[in-house]
């Protein structure tokens, strides 16, 4: 009987999640064991059942895919996290891969991509969807640089949530940090980004296509039948 590896698959769109789980479970050697609908029912799933490969939306009410991701990491190295997201902005590949995911998949890629990307992440290989591996190597080149790549991971969440309209407070509450910590990593994430205001820190989310984020455009993407 063949070796089947187990997935828990995460998006916060229960069309998505059916149309993937669909996909995923046509494939003899691919079992979804469980869903998750946020990144704190994600987390949970991932301690309780431990699946050979989490595939995970990027973008989660609350904590992003990329701080679950870290905290899942942090719990267990050798965890197998394979984003997939309808970004497609190099910043949100290279942030993935740099929290320790396996592996990045855009929403817009071939179906059998996402299959062929969760055996090899299940292997304990790397998987960059050849569109994201072409964006990636171009912004090394000189003069190429993303702004947001000088936040830090923390900075990168807050400034994430920062977009998605939430208050400091909010922010703390979410990622459970204090205000004055928070109200910090926005101080610094205006620095770094040199803007003086919120406006203006939406402005560059915009340049950087980070507000098609928003649940109702990804909600009508096409899933995989």
């Amino acid at each position: 009987m063949t070796q089947q590896t187990t997935v828990l698959l995460v998006d916060d769109h229960a069309v998505v999640l059916e149309g993937y789980r669909r996909l995923l479970e046509r494939t003899p050697d691919i079992r979804v064991v469980a869903e998750a609908r946020n990144g704190e029912e994600a987390y949970k799933q991932f301690v309780d059942l431990a699946p050979d490969v989490v595939v995970m939306d990027i973008t989660l009410p609350g904590i992003g895919g990329i701080e679950v991701a870290r905290r899942m990491l942090a719990r267990e190295q050798g965890a197998r996290i394979l984003m997939f997201s309808m970004h497609e902005d190099v910043v949100f590949s290279s942030r993935a891969l740099q929290s320790g995911a396996r592996g990045y998949v855009t929403k817009s890629s071939a179906p059998e991509v996402l299959v062929e990307a969760v055996r090899l992440v299940a292997a304990g290989k790397l998987y960059i969807s050849h569109d994201m591996a072409q964006e990636l190597a171009v912004q090394m080149l000189p003069g190429n640089e993303n702004p947001l790549q000088a936040l830090s991971p923390r900075e990168f969440e807050v400034f994430r949530l920062l977009v998605a309209g939430h208050a400091v407070g909010e922010i703390a509450r979410i990622l459970s940090l204090s205000y004055k910590t928070v109200a910090n990593h926005q101080w610094n994430i205006r620095q770094k980004l040199d803007v003086s205001n919120t406006a203006q820190v939406v402005r560059m989310a915009m340049t950087h296509g980070m507000l098609a984020a928003d649940p109702p455009s990804e909600s009508g993407a096409e899933v995989p039948g």
